[in-house]
């Protein structure tokens, strides 16, 4: 299965983005998967990138599409969040640490912590892409 959305660069649409990768998703596996607790493995990940790219990438210029693909190939997903902004140079990374008490710099470090593989692309085309995979376990079935 393979589906997009493009989405306005404003957090106000961060619910429909959520709702229309849960249920694209749910709709394609059903059962099968233990959705409270890959919901919001997904759900995070996919928050910390979208807002991401509407705080960063395109500030203040709510008018740039984000493009959102999602690629499910039996319990594999790929979900690349495309942007038009000027990028990220992730050689300058430096991942938080906790003594400092500073308030950003997490959203690499929580995407990889919760997602398989992340991958990310500098200007393809003109614009960005952010790639998240993970594999959805089997629902585990409660013996009686």
């Amino acid at each position: 299965m393979r589906t997009e959305l493009h989405v306005p660069s404003d957090l106000k649409f961060l619910t429909i983005v959520e709702n229309w990768l849960l249920g694209s998703l749910e709709v394609e596996l059903g059962d099968s998967v233990d959705w409270p607790r890959q919901s919001n493995r997904l759900r995070l990940a996919l928050v910390e990138a979208y807002s991401n790219v509407v705080r960063h990438a395109h500030r203040g210029q709510p008018n740039l599409p984000v493009l959102i693909r999602l690629e499910l190939k039996e319990r594999d997903i790929a979900l690349e969040i495309w942007d038009h902004g000027k990028g990220f140079d992730l050689s300058t990374y430096l991942p938080p640490n906790p003594g400092d008490k500073q308030e950003s710099g997490y959203g690499w470090l929580i995407m990889n912590r919760l997602m398989d593989r992340v991958e990310y692309r500098l200007q393809v085309n003109g614009r960005n892409c952010l790639k998240l995979e993970a594999s959805l376990p089997e629902a585990k079935v409660a013996q009686s």
